[in-house]
């Protein structure tokens, strides 16, 4: 289970990457990788995602994390 949640992590980072270069393709992914990983590997994201593509898109991060792990 846990090396499957890696697996998620390390295909949600790739896919995050490659579509970097929309902001709206960014948004999309990331609401689907939030989806697909759990509480704690959703914190990591959101760390990664800020430390990574922070200086771009801060805003779109901060809304969709704020808007979906309240669930």
């Amino acid at each position: 289970m846990m090396d499957q949640g890696r697996k998620m992590m390390e295909l949600s980072k790739q896919v995050l990457q490659k579509v970097s270069f929309d902001r709206r393709l960014f948004t999309k992914e990331l609401i689907k990788a939030r989806h697909w990983l759990g509480q704690r590997d959703q914190l990591v994201l959101k760390a990664w995602c800020l430390a990574t593509f922070g200086h771009v898109y801060k805003d779109v991060i901060i809304e969709v994390f704020q808007t979906t792990m309240r669930s």
